[in-house]
């Protein structure tokens, strides 16, 4: 278990490293950590965070994992064969074929995307990993053993904005800024705490499921692909590290605005900030129909999150397979 930090750094605390880039948490948890922001995760906030389970009402968060189809970034469609040739008794088996982890619904894990520069979290490079075909530094399987749990805010943005006559178009590019996701919190009378996992519902996924099959074929081609998100911007690096999540998730496809500014400008794609910088996880097409939508009903907007990822040495990437409990 990594030492915590009695006082976490902000944003403008962090300090400047030479050779790291400027505003990084690397060594927030020791030279060799593996987990990132999850060590906030502690056996205190978790049991904090279960006490928030008030109806038993329990919102899975995986999206069909055919969906959706045909898959987004030029990933493959897995092939799923279930086998029933045993002809003694009632019996079946199953295999899947070219599975990418990160189709549907997903965690974006530690060596997903680092520094455009300087490297993954604390500072491991793709050439170190793919050089030594070193697979215990920084893969998804370190989430899994250690266990994710903790408590959930949901920031239902689309809600919010529509309420303020700025409904989002989830088929354009649009930026959602520190400003707005800071009014949605307000308006929703929830306070931060270091650990949390943030559930960003922008409305994507109920768009998507509306469209025809032609519009779906179209996105799939990346260069077609136009999504609100999150700004990329230092403003919206800092707003996120100043409130120290454990992850951040959401029902887009990218949890950024899609496209992004620049991916070889090291500050023109958000994810070289959270993931590799800051070392939270990032959650992608989330299924948060349901509950942003029993949130809206009951004005409750924290509960008890888990999630359990595939349990893969080195694995870049995983289903999320997380409960929202309320």
């Amino acid at each position: 278990m990594a030492e915590i930090p009695t006082t976490l750094p902000s944003y403008k605390e962090l300090p400047a490293v030479p050779g790291n880039p400027p505003k990084t948490a690397w060594g927030l948890f020791g030279a060799d950590d593996n987990v990132g922001m999850f060590n906030l995760q502690t056996p205190e906030r978790v049991a904090a965070a279960a006490r928030l389970v008030k109806k038993g009402r329990v919102f899975p968060m995986n999206w069909e994992q055919e969906k959706p189809n045909p898959p987004l970034y030029s990933r493959g469609k897995f092939r799923h064969t279930v086998m029933r040739e045993i002809p003694i008794g009632n019996h079946g088996d199953d295999v899947l074929d070219n599975f990418f982890t990160q189709a549907s619904s997903q965690w974006d894990a530690l060596t997903h995307v680092g520094d455009f520069e300087h490297g993954f979290w604390g500072g491991v490079t793709a050439k170190y990993l793919r050089e030594s075909g070193d697979k215990t530094r920084l893969g998804i399987d370190h989430w899994a053993k250690r266990g994710i749990a903790g408590r959930g805010v949901v920031l239902d943005v689309a809600r919010y904005l529509e309420s303020q006559g700025r409904a989002l178009d989830c088929g354009e590019r649009i930026d959602i800024t520190p400003d707005d996701i800071e009014a949605t919190r307000k308006a929703e009378g929830v306070e931060f705490q270091p650990g949390d996992v943030w559930l960003i519902h922008t409305g994507w996924v109920e768009w998507y499921e509306a469209q025809p099959q032609q519009v779906r074929q179209f996105i799939s081609a990346t260069q077609n692909l136009k999504t609100p998100g999150l700004q990329c911007s230092e403003a919206m690096a800092e707003y996120i590290f100043n409130a120290h999540p454990s992850a951040v998730c959401s029902d887009n496809p990218a949890l950024e605005a899609w496209p992004p500014p620049n991916f070889m400008d090291p500050d023109g794609f958000l994810h070289h900030w959270i993931i590799g910088r800051f070392g939270m996880a990032i959650g992608e097409m989330w299924q948060l129909t349901g509950l942003s939508a029993d949130c809206a009903e009951d004005k409750v907007y924290e509960c008890f999150f888990t999630a359990a990822p595939l349990n893969i040495q080195g694995g870049t990437g995983s289903p999320p397979n997380a409960l929202a409990i309320k």
